[in-house]
């Protein structure tokens, strides 16, 4: 079976997917058993594995969210952080919030954003999720109900929603989350509340 998938990054996140002297790709390509071919003139980036690489721990199809990642900003780092866990890779355009008014766009990126980075690094802590604001889109990585939490986040930020209604619905979602997990430790250990 033969897999082949290309993808075109921004020019300039180039160099950033090949990194210094090729680590970045070459890393890429041993951790998910892919060969990546790199035009540095179209930003075209082509993802092929052969025969039994599709089926192994990572697939191909985690180097192309891994490529997608650091061609929409993040940092090859944390775009591996997607071999971790059920982590995956989220995109959300602006132009669904903004139109097609440029200014509008740039209003939206900086509500999420914030003063000095600190929307979104609120909206990271809150959720458990990385957010990388680049272009006209915000891509978010994560796994599962924190993903859609982030995204749901940045959805009503980007929509108009107060900062701290929004940073209030994660904590929420939060302490939720922490009292189920308490539940279930509670009935897996057989945990009975009671008093004396």
């Amino acid at each position: 079976m033969m897999f082949e998938k290309m993808i075109r990054i921004p020019h300039e996140r180039v160099a950033v997917l090949i990194g210094k002297k090729g680590a970045v790709k070459s890393e890429i390509e041993l951790r998910c058993g892919v060969a990546v071919s790199v035009d540095g003139s179209t930003g075209e980036v082509w993802v092929s594995a052969e025969g039994d690489a599709a089926g192994e721990e990572y697939s191909p199809f985690k180097a192309v969210e891994i490529v997608m990642a650091i061609g929409r900003g993040f940092a090859p780092d944390v775009a591996m952080t997607l071999l971790e866990d059920e982590n995956s890779l989220h995109v959300i355009s602006l132009a669904d919030f903004g139109g097609k008014s440029r200014a509008n766009i740039e209003r939206i990126r900086g509500r999420i954003i914030g003063e000095r980075g600190r929307a979104r690094k609120n909206m990271e802590q809150l959720s458990g999720t990385r957010i990388s604001v680049y272009g006209k889109t915000v891509s978010i990585i994560g796994a599962g109900s924190r993903l859609k939490r982030a995204a749901d986040a940045v959805g009503a930020i980007s929509g108009g929603s107060m900062h701290g209604s929004v940073y209030n619905r994660l904590e929420a979602a939060n302490r939720r989350q922490r009292q189920e997990r308490m539940i279930l430790w509670e009935e897996s250990t057989g945990v009975v509340h009671g008093s004396d």
